[in-house]
């Protein structure tokens, strides 16, 4: 299986990501060994840590193209940002200053703020981007607090024209069984576009790419060609075919059932 990973911190000593040069290619080869073979290179940008601008990440994924080539590893990287939301991204895309996961400028690798989602997305941003022609591509909306809440906001946010980019690793209980289920709820509900590994150099957080394909293709070997498929469309900028959504309806666990699993 080839696969095309959306989300990555890999571009060494940008982020919180990979630290440095050696470390970046053991991060490719370890992609390469999962099946990636194309790769869009996100750092943070705009966030309360780090600016990424444009040209320094188009300027340093060549030069780990070029790293990558003469160490013999057959991995395609593409400059790209992990945007996050905030009142100054329509002023930062109208001075240049923002990457997109295509070439085209058409989808957008966008972060919420990870207590909850700004009543001005859905009012402001959203409209503005869409004027442009930018369809916004939701990151790991699985383990943000307040779709993990509310899940009719993320019901909204697809409904409006949204796309979602969930976290292999977060179908892989990496970050609890309360996102593991939530993920699978996206998923069942087809909220879910496609999945990417958002990988860093820490445990936990690697290339699970096809560990999180091959449990998608046990329960519904369709929908994991659809979100393979999905993932090569936003790179090259194509078309993705949006299926009928539906609300989340998540089975609350009464008092009594908590209680007796406390007591297992």
């Amino acid at each position: 299986m080839t696969l095309v990973d959306l989300h990555s911190h890999i571009l060494p000593g940008v982020d919180d990501g990979s630290p440095d040069l050696a470390t970046s290619l053991e991060l490719a080869q370890e992609a390469v060994a999962d099946g990636v073979t194309h790769m869009l290179l996100t750092p943070h940008h705009m966030d309360s840590n780090y600016v990424n601008h444009k040209k320094d990440v188009v300027e340093r994924t060549q030069a780990f193209q070029q790293a990558l080539e003469q160490e013999q590893i057959p991995l395609k990287v593409f400059p790209g940002q992990e945007v996050h939301l905030t009142e100054h991204l329509i002023e930062a895309i109208d001075h240049d200053d923002v990457l997109y996961a295509d070439a085209g400028n058409r989808y957008l690798m966008l972060e919420l703020p990870h207590t909850h989602v700004p009543e001005y997305f859905m009012r402001n941003i959203l409209p503005e981007l869409q004027t442009r022609g930018i369809t916004p591509v939701i990151v790991h909306p699985e383990r943000n607090q307040g779709i993990q809440r509310n899940h009719q906001l993320l019901y909204d946010m697809v409904r409006a024209g949204c796309l979602t980019q969930l976290t292999a690793s977060s179908y892989l209980d990496a970050f609890g069984e309360h996102v593991t289920q939530l993920t699978q709820e996206i998923i069942d509900a087809n909220l879910g576009t496609t999945f990417s590994s958002d990988a860093h150099a820490y445990k936990g957080r690697r290339s699970r790419m096809s560990a999180a394909y091959q449990k998608l293709a046990d329960n519904d070997r369709d929908k994991a060609v659809t979100y393979t498929g999905n993932a090569k469309a936003i790179l090259n900028g194509e078309d993705v075919p949006v299926p009928e959504i539906q609300a989340i309806r998540t089975k609350k666990k009464s008092l009594w059932d908590k209680l007796f699993k406390s007591r297992k």
